[in-house]
C-alpha cells in the first residue's frame, strides 16, 4: 500500500500511540468501561500528521481488537448508516468524529483485503465506503466550509485529509458511479422536492467535468447533468438563460419542434425539468407558440384531453407560476394532465381560484423565508399545488415528525384534490384549518401546537402552509380520544381523512402497555382482508392508512410510523406483494431480517415502496378493515401465520429480555 509522505513529528506521536494502545487493551480486558479518551487524542494528533493515516490503518484491526467501539454500532458494522456517518463526521463532537475516521479507516481495510471482518464483507464495506463519501463530494473541492474551519481540534482539516486519503485509494469511479445510483434511486420514488437531488446532480457534474479529476464515460451521470444543464441541442453547452432566450428567437419552426421534444424525452426520462424547460414554455406561450405545448410536455392522449378540455387554464398556469425558479413544476403539470386531474369540475375551479389567491402576510412571509424572492410567493405557492396534484406519491413529511399530516395530503391529492384547494385557501389566505370531529367543529386557529412546534423544514410549499394547521387537528383530536379505551387512531383517522377509512380496526399491542395480544388473530384478520386469496379476491379500493413498527438494519425497534396501504397483488415475478406510500421521504429502507423495502423492479408504480406480503405484516402493528368484506380467517395458512408471528417476535415486538442487540 502506497503511504503517506511522513512528517518527522511522526516518529515520537507513533511511539506514545502505540504506548497508549497497549495501556488500553490492558485496561480493557479488566474493565469493559474503562475510557478511551486518552487513546482518542493520540489518534486525533496522529491524524493532524502527513503519514498518520497510514500507520492508523495498520493499526486498525489492533486498535478494533483493544475494543475502541466498545458495544457501540460502530462494534456492528454492517448495520452502520452512511447518512448517520455523515454526522458522525461533519457535525458531532471530538470523540465521536475520530471514532467515525478511525471506522472508516477500518471499512477501507476490509474493501482491499487487509483485513478479514467476521462482522462485514469486502463489498459491503466498500458500498458504505462509497456511499458516505458521495454524500461529502464538497470536501473533495480542497475547500472547507467556514463551519468546517471553525470546527475545534483541527476537526475538519483531519475529516479532509480522511477523504483524500480515501479516495487515494477507491478512486473517483466508484465514488461517481455510487452517487448516480443514489440519485437514480431517489427519482424512482417520483419526490415532488427535488432541491438536494438537483443539488447532488450538481456535484456529479463537477466530477465529471473538473480536468483534475479522472472519470471514465458514465452514461448514466451524464443524462442526470444533462436533464438539469443541457436537455436540447440549443442549450449544450449551459449557455445561460438569456442566451438561450435570445437562441430560441432565431430559431425556426422545425428547430423548435426539435427543442420541444428534446425537453419532453429528457423530463420523461428522469422526472427532472430544467430551468432551460420552464424558458422555452414561457417562450412559446408569449409567441402564439401554443401548438407545441403537447411536445414540450410530452402529452399522451389523456393529457391531451385534459389539456384541449381546460386549455385556458393550463395557459394560465403556465403564465402564473412556471419560472426557472419554479421549473419542477413543468414536470409536475405534466404529471398532472396524464391523470385526468381536470376532468373532475370542481378541481378546475378550486384552481381558478387558487390562481387569483390573497395570501395573508404571515403565509407570504413563511414562503417567502423558504423559498426567497427570486418570485413572488403565490408564485411558489401555486407550483407547489402543480407538483403535489401531479405527483400526490411525491409528497414527503421532510425532517418533521408528521406523517399523519403528510399521508392526508397524499390521499387528498389522488382522490378529493377540490377539498386539498379548499383546505390549502383557508390556511393560506384566512391562517386557519376548518374540520369536525364526531360532529364538533374543530378549528386549528386557537389550538396549541402538535408534534410540529416549528415552521416544517425541508418540505413542498403546500406542505410548508398546510402542516402546521393539520397537525394541531390531528393532535386535538387525538386529546379527545385519550381516555378511551382503544387506540385513537381507530376514531380519528375516519373523521381526519375521509369517509372511505374503514371503520373496522385492529391493533396487536396494548396502548397502555405495549404488550402483544393475539398477534395470531390479528395477522388472520389482515390476510382475510387485504390477501386477494383470502379475502374472495377483493382489490383494495381506496387507500387504507396502517401504522407499521419500523425497525432499523439489525431489526431493532425505532418507533412506530404511518403508512398508507395502496393496493395488494401478484408482482411480475408473482409474488403477492403489499403497495404502500411511506412519507418518509425515502422508502427503500431496510428494516432488518433481510426485509428491505423495495421501489423499484417489483411492479411498483413510481412513488410507491412494496414488501412481500408476509414481510410487510411482520412489521404491521395497527390496521383498517370493511368488517362487511372479511374473509374466512381459517383459511390462511397457519405456517405462514407462524412465519410472520416469528418475524415480528424477534425483531419489535420481542421482550425486552430477548430483544436483539
Amino acid at each position: 500500500m502506497a503511504h503517506q509522505n511522513a512528517d518527522p513529528a511522526l516518529g515520537p506521536a507513533l511511539r506514545q500511540f502505540d504506548v497508549a494502545l497497549g495501556d488500553f487493551a490492558r485496561a480493557r480486558r479488566t474493565d469493559p468501561k474503562a475510557s478511551s479518551l486518552g487513546l482518542l487524542e493520540r489518534t486525533r494528533m496522529l491524524m493532524t500528521l502527513p503519514g498518520g493515516f497510514d500507520a492508523l490503518y495498520r493499526r486498525v484491526r489492533s486498535l478494533e481488537s483493544a475494543g475502541i467501539f466498545g458495544s457501540s454500532d460502530w462494534a456492528q458494522p454492517a448495520i452502520l448508516q452512511p447518512a448517520l456517518a455523515k454526522h458522525s463526521l461533519r457535525e458531532a463532537g471530538a470523540v465521536t468524529t475520530i471514532v467515525e475516521a478511525i471506522s472508516e479507516l477500518r471499512m477501507l481495510a476490509v474493501t482491499r483485503g487487509d483485513y478479514f471482518h467476521p462482522g462485514i464483507s469486502a463489498e459491503q464495506a466498500r458500498y458504505f465506503l462509497t456511499q458516505v463519501m458521495a454524500l461529502n463530494l464538497d470536501l473533495l473541492s480542497g475547500q472547507l466550509t467556514e463551519a468546517d474551519r471553525e470546527r475545534p481540534k483541527q476537526l475538519g482539516m483531519i475529516v479532509q485529509e480522511l477523504y483524500r486519503y480515501l479516495i487515494s485509494h477507491l478512486g473517483y469511479e466508484s465514488l461517481l458511479d455510487s452517487l448516480v445510483a443514489e440519485v437514480w434511486r431517489l427519482l424512482d420514488q417520483g419526490p415532488v422536492q427535488v432541491d438536494s437531488i438537483c443539488e447532488m446532480i450538481g456535484q456529479i457534474a463537477k466530477c465529471l467535468y473538473d480536468p483534475k479529476i479522472e472519470t471514465n464515460k458514465n452514461v448514466a451521470a451524464t443524462r442526470l447533468v444533462n436533464a438539469l444543464f443541457a436537455p436540447t441541442p440549443g442549450s449544450a453547452e449551459d449557455p445561460g438563460l438569456q442566451v438561450y432566450e435570445q437562441r430560441l428567437t432565431e430559431m425556426d419552426d422545425l428547430t423548435l419542434a426539435s427543442e420541444a421534444t428534446c425537453f419532453a424525452r429528457s423530463m420523461h426520462d428522469t422526472g427532472l425539468a430544467s430551468p432551460y424547460h420552464a424558458v422555452m414554455l414561457r417562450f412559446l406561450r408569449n409567441n402564439d407558440q401554443d401548438d407545441l405545448i403537447p411536445t414540450i410536455l410530452g402529452l399522451t392522449m389523456t393529457g391531451l384531453d385534459d389539456l384541449y378540455c381546460y386549455t385556458e387554464l393550463v395557459h394560465a398556469l403556465i403564465d402564473e407560476a412556471i419560472y426557472p425558479e419554479t421549473c419542477q413544476a413543468v414536470y409536475g403539470l405534466t404529471m398532472m394532465l396524464e391523470r385526468g386531474s381536470l376532468f373532475t369540475p370542481s378541481v378546475a375551479q378550486a384552481l381558478w381560484r387558487q390562481i387569483q389567491l390573497k395570501l395573508s402576510a404571515e403565509t407570504a412571509n413563511t414562503l417567502r423565508e423558504a423559498f426567497g424572492d427570486a418570485r413572488p410567493p403565490r408564485v411558489f405557492l401555486l407550483a407547489g399545488v402543480i407538483n403535489l396534484l401531479g405527483q400526490p406519491l411525491g409528497v414527503g413529511q421532510g425532517n418533521n415528525p408528521t406523517c399523519q399530516s403528510a399521508i392526508g395530503l397524499s390521499v387528498w391529492a389522488a382522490n378529493e384534490a377540490d377539498y386539498l384547494l379548499q383546505v390549502l385557501t383557508w390556511a393560506a389566505r384566512d391562517n386557519e384549518v376548518l374540520s369536525r370531529f364526531e360532529g364538533e367543529n374543530v378549528s386549528s386557529r386557537d389550538l396549541e401546537p402538535g408534534l410540529v412546534k416549528e415552521t416544517p423544514v425541508d418540505v413542498d410549499p403546500v406542505s410548508l402552509i398546510l402542516i402546521p394547521h393539520l397537525d394541531r387537528i390531528y393532535g386535538e383530536m387525538w386529546r379527545r380520544c385519550e381516555n378511551r379505551d382503544d387506540d385513537a387512531h381507530r376514531w380519528i383517522n375516519p373523521e381526519f381523512y375521509g369517509w372511505w377509512v374503514s371503520h373496522g380496526f385492529r391493533v396487536v399491542a396494548d396502548i397502555y402497555t405495549g404488550e402483544v395480544h393475539d398477534y395470531e388473530g390479528f395477522i388472520r384478520h389482515f390476510y382475510a382482508s387485504y390477501h386477494p386469496f383470502y379475502n374472495g379476491h377483493l382489490p383494495v379500493i381506496h387507500a387504507q392508512p396502517a401504522g407499521i413498527a419500523v425497525t432499523d438494519s439489525a431489526a431493532r425497534f425505532v418507533g412506530r410510523h404511518a403508512i398508507n396501504i395502496l393496493r395488494v397483488g401478484l408482482s411480475p415475478r408473482n409474488e403477492m406483494r403489499v403497495y404502500f406510500f411511506n412519507p418518509n421521504n425515502d422508502s427503500g429502507q431496510d428494516w432488518g431480517q433481510g426485509i428491505t423495502c423495495s421501489t423499484r423492479g417489483h411492479g411498483e408504480f413510481r412513488g410507491e415502496a412494496s414488501l412481500p406480503i408476509a414481510e410487510f405484516t411482520s412489521r404491521l402493528y395497527a390496521f383498517h378493515y370493511d368488517t362487511l368484506e372479511l374473509g374466512d380467517l381459517s383459511a390462511v395458512p397457519d405456517e405462514e401465520v407462524a412465519r410472520i408471528m416469528e418475524l415480528g417476535y424477534t425483531s419489535w415486538a420481542a421482550s425486552p429480555e430477548t430483544s436483539p442487540d
